[in-house]
């Protein structure tokens, strides 16, 4: 089994940055908020670790 792959949006809102995680199979969605300044690479790992959070809390 390989990397699960992930829809990753950035919306910037000012003063930070919204994120959202969506796994296409389920279509769960996971939303966080972060500080623009920080690298992408971070704020996307976050909410794909939410994401996989919200996706093993429903098994």
């Amino acid at each position: 089994m390989g990397q699960a792959e992930y829809i990753i949006e950035f919306i910037p809102q000012g003063r930070y940055v919204k994120v959202s995680a969506i796994d296409p199979i389920t279509g769960t969605e996971a939303v966080m908020v972060g500080d623009p300044t920080q690298p992408q690479a971070t704020l996307q790992r976050l909410a794909i670790q939410k994401l996989e959070y919200l996706l093993n809390k429903n098994k």
